[in-house]
């Protein structure tokens, strides 16, 4: 242990045997705050900031203890946040006026400041390995000497917490300081953000994203259904659904990023929204129109955000009695291997259907004095540091940042057409499904006289050339400027790759050009667009290649010119069959 501790330098400022030498600003007090795990650090430097914003009076410095499984990413995202970190050996060295941590299992050296002790979750769900013997413990309590010392004080988000830690380990009774959630806080105040989150993430109005989330461990979601991204995308239509992932800290700690990104590598490709574990996880909670969980507390935040929630699995280390335990009581389960498109639809649509959020009692029993946190904490840190509060406003929760699109882009699929029956189908006009899938998640099914499947693949940017090889549809990724370089473009690009049957590219003005390899091409645009190429269209009229081309191919496999008719094109998957858009088909002349 020694050589990690000589990693980090003794501090000289703003803490050190001479400190006052060098330092700028001088402070009254001094602050430590303890990191130990990547989850923790986070969970500090998501609050801390506000409780001590323009307060010259109060010195902060991190101090650094490597002793846990968890801790590796908590130097590097200190440092990334600029942060004063000193090694853990040096803490005897310092006399600090109060220790916070959101890692409860410190070895803090003896002393008299108070600590200081936050959640880095929804209460104390979990029963988690212990780490200084061969058993489990109560994950959120402190160890016994700092309760019998009488300097912990643990922050608890509801009374019912209270009440669970003094039923559990009774001398946590008097300790609690009831402060409500702020991670919540600050989702809530972010809800008309959505909108945005969802913008910035790539998902398009007429897509609904299925955020799947796991806590750490040998029977969290991701440790008994790694596969279960990879199948969603492979079972939900890509036009009309996202899939996402947010993971515990702790894995990415454990595992790191290399075999996470490895593990999942067929659903990154496939367009996997795989959030990093800091901050954009959660306005990417907030964009989620459905939450696929476990006993993490990622799942329970889901549900307080009103959102469809299911279980994929639920935990034995659950600890029974509380909001966890009893969103898994009611919540319905998800059946990794069975057909995934009807179940969360399913749960979905009953979720609407109820006058009344099923999970409202659950987020009750978890969550008191919401939109209060940071002020409450603000000040329980000021009591314990013995100093008046700031003359300034008391904290509020603010909107959180918009994330970044973690997303690969898809650059090949297999797509499935299908002619909808008589019933559906107008005189002159065909009704067409199309489903699709990124080919590296998807699979062909079976055909038959009315619904068929190919692979559509961009050759400008698919990396894996047997798959541009095998396509029947090539794909233009960017649009041509006018019909002439479309068509060139198209001629080129099927002489080079001469196994497939068509290439499609838009035109900057909205309409596509799918070209034949006997030379014919069909202009497809919207039916409201005007009747000359062009001719700008307004961005609604704008057809995608993709299934501009794969309207035209289902055409050719059953035999029906696609020449002079209209055509239905219904997205499969939509919600309640509203994704209709009426295409025209039309010769277009070389």
């Amino acid at each position: 242990m020694a050589a990690r501790f000589a990693d980090i330098p003794f501090l000289r400022v703003p803490v050190g045997d001479d400190a006052h030498r060098w330092h700028t600003f001088p402070g009254e007090r001094t602050l430590v705050v303890a990191a130990r795990t990547l989850t923790s650090t986070i969970r500090v430097l998501e609050v801390l900031p506000a409780l001590l914003r323009g307060d010259a009076r109060v010195t902060a410095v991190f101090a650094h203890d490597p002793g846990s499984a968890f801790s590796d990413g908590a130097i590097d995202l200190l440092h990334d946040a600029g942060c004063r970190v000193m090694p853990w050996e040096q803490l005897p060295h310092v006399e600090p006026d109060l220790i916070i941590s959101a890692s409860e299992h410190i070895d803090l050296p003896t002393g008299r400041c108070p600590v200081l002790v936050l959640p880095h979750g929804v209460g104390f769900q979990k029963y988690v390995p212990d780490s200084r013997a061969p058993r489990e413990r109560l994950s959120g309590v402190v160890p016994d000497e700092l309760l019998e010392a009488g300097r912990a004080w643990l922050a608890v988000s509801h009374p019912e917490q209270e009440r669970q830690l003094a039923t559990a380990h009774p001398k946590t009774a008097g300790r609690t300081l009831l402060v409500g959630d702020p991670c919540l806080d600050e989702l809530l105040v972010s809800e008309d953000r959505r909108e945005g989150y969802r913008a910035a993430l790539g998902v398009q109005d007429n897509q609904r994203l299925v955020m799947v989330s796991s806590t750490w461990g040998p029977t969290s979601l991701i440790a008994r259904n790694p596969e279960l991204p990879a199948r969603l995308l492979g079972q939900l239509p890509w036009d009309t659904h996202r899939v996402g992932l947010i993971l515990h800290p702790n894995v990415w700690s454990a595992h790191g990023a290399w075999h996470i990104r490895t593990l999942q590598a067929a659903a990154l490709d496939a367009g996997l929204l795989l959030m990093p574990p800091v901050h954009d996880w959660r306005p990417a909670l907030v964009a989620a129109d459905a939450v696929i969980g476990d006993h993490g507390s990622v799942t329970l935040y889901g549900a307080a955000l009103g959102r469809p929630t299911a279980l994929a699995t639920h935990g034995s280390e659950a600890v029974p009695g509380t909001a966890s335990a009893d969103l898994a009581r009611i919540a319905p389960r998800l059946d990794p291997e069975g057909g995934l498109l009807t179940q969360v639809d399913g749960v979905m649509q009953d979720h609407a259907d109820h006058r009344h959020d099923p999970y409202a009692d659950v987020v009750a029993r978890a969550f008191e004095l919401p939109g209060t946190a940071l002020a409450r904490l603000r000040e329980a840190v000021y009591e314990l540091l013995r100093l008046p509060l700031p003359p300034t406003d008391a904290p509020r929760p603010r909107a959180l940042a918009a994330p970044a699109d973690p997303s690969a882009p898809v650059t090949s699929w297999v797509v499935g057409t299908r002619l909808g029956g008589a019933e559906a189908t107008a005189p002159g006009r065909l009704t067409i499904g199309v489903s699709r899938f990124p080919s590296s998640v998807g699979r062909e099914r079976p055909e038959t006289e009315r619904s068929f499947w190919h692979l559509a693949v961009e050759p400008a940017e698919e990396r894996d050339r047997h798959l541009t090889e095998s396509a029947s549809v090539l794909l233009g990724s960017t649009p041509a400027p006018d019909p002439a370089a479309a068509l060139h473009w198209a001629r080129a690009t099927l002489a080079r790759w001469p196994g497939s049957l068509l290439a499609a590219n838009g035109v900057s003005s909205g309409v596509c050009l799918v070209s034949l390899r006997d030379g014919s091409a069909v202009e497809v645009a919207a039916a409201d667009a005007p009747d000359t190429p062009d001719t700008p269209v307004t961005p609604g009229a704008f057809v995608d290649p993709a299934l501009a081309a794969s309207v035209v191919y289902a055409c050719l496999r059953a035999g029906i010119p696609p020449y002079g008719i209209d055509v239905n094109l219904r997205l499969d998957g939509a919600a309640d069959g509203d994704r209709e858009t009426r295409l025209r088909l039309r010769p277009r002349m070389p």
